[in-house]
Formats: structure tokens, sequence, C-alpha cells
């Protein structure tokens, strides 16, 4: 949703000292994305860890309690490095992402995908198979970032 208070807010933030050194240094932007691609992937494969012991697929023999506790405390800690990461880019590149339509999609999966994960105390296949749907989609939503 592109109205014009984001669009000032864009140019504002894109004009600050801070957006300025980040946009000025070459090495800022390729570090902070590999920090969030190595995020992102400590995060998918918990998910898929969790959500493959829900389907049945792999873990049966141990309780979705253990399984829990081993993996959702990596997606808790690698949320907040994706945050700082996220919140660097955005403040390199803030029309990029804060007025792309696919930036927000990418906001509201995020945050369904967060409710479901810290709800993952049922053993549920609708569960697990929602999970997996939306924490592959702002995987995919954060690829289309880019070319939208």
């Amino acid at each position: 949703m592109r109205t014009q208070a984001l669009d000032r807010f864009c140019s504002w933030l894109e004009q600050t000292p801070l957006s300025q050194a980040i946009q000025a240094a070459g090495w800022v932007v390729p570090t902070v994305q590999t920090i969030h691609i190595l995020a992102i992937a400590a995060v998918m494969s918990s998910v898929l860890m969790l959500d493959l012991r829900l389907l049945g697929m792999v873990g049966r023999d141990q309780p979705l309690e253990r399984v829990t506790s081993r993996f959702r405390p990596v997606i808790w800690w690698a949320l907040p490095i994706l945050l700082a990461t996220g919140v660097v880019m955005i403040i390199g590149e803030p029309a990029r992402s804060l007025a792309n339509p696919v930036f927000q999609l990418k906001m509201l999966l995020l945050l369904a995908a967060i409710a479901v994960t810290a709800g993952l105390h049922k053993d549920s296949r609708i569960i697990a198979i929602l999970s997996l749907s939306l924490w592959v989609g702002i995987v995919f939503a954060g690829r289309w970032i880019a070319y939208y």
C-alpha cells in the first residue's frame, strides 16, 4: 500500500546519515544479506524439522515436546537476527522494501507464521502444512521483493 505519507517517510529515511552510510559502504549490504540468509536457513531448517515431526515423517519415536524444545529456540534466536539485519537493509533502501506490496505481504505472512509457530504444541498435520506454507511463502516473498 503506497501512500504519500509512506513515500515521504521513505524519502526522509533515505536521506538520514545512517542510510547514506549504508548506501556508501560497499561491504555493508552484502554482509548484512549474508547474515540474513544464514538466519533464514536456521529458521527454515528448524521449522522443517518441527513440521516433518508433526506430519509424522521423521522422529515419530520422539515426543513432540522433545523435538519442539530442541528446534524452537533456534527459531526464536534467529528471528531477532532477521529483524536486525532486515532493519539495516530497510534503512539502506527504504522505498525498495517499505513501499513494496510484496514486502508488506511478507510481513503479514511473517506475523501469521510466528503465531502458528508459537502455537505448535499440538500434534496436527494441518498446523504443520500451514506452518510450512507460511514460512515458504515468506522466503518466496523475500526473493520477489527484488523483482517487483
